[in-house]
């Protein structure tokens, strides 16, 4: 556990970690609900290192179709009577 929390600190991440402080930071202060709530969603991510531009979740996967074979489509007319 300690291994996958203090490694692999990224730029993102530490954005993440600090935003998530930041805006804490000022939720306190304020006593804004909705900003604690968006403070701890961004330290979540932080620690986790949960998020789609930290752990390329959103990268799409190459896929080379070799045996990319078309087809020979038949059709079927339909008269009316």
């Amino acid at each position: 556990m300690k291994q996958y929390l203090f490694r692999n600190w990224h730029l993102m991440r530490w954005l993440r970690l600090s935003l998530g402080v930041f805006i804490g930071v000022q939720a306190f202060q304020t006593h804004d609900l909705l900003s604690g709530a968006i403070a701890l969603f961004f330290l979540f991510q932080a620690v986790t290192n949960t998020g789609c531009c930290g752990a390329n979740q959103c990268n799409i996967p190459d896929q080379i179709n070799s045996s990319h074979q078309e087809e020979k489509i038949i059709f079927e007319e339909i008269k009316n009577k």
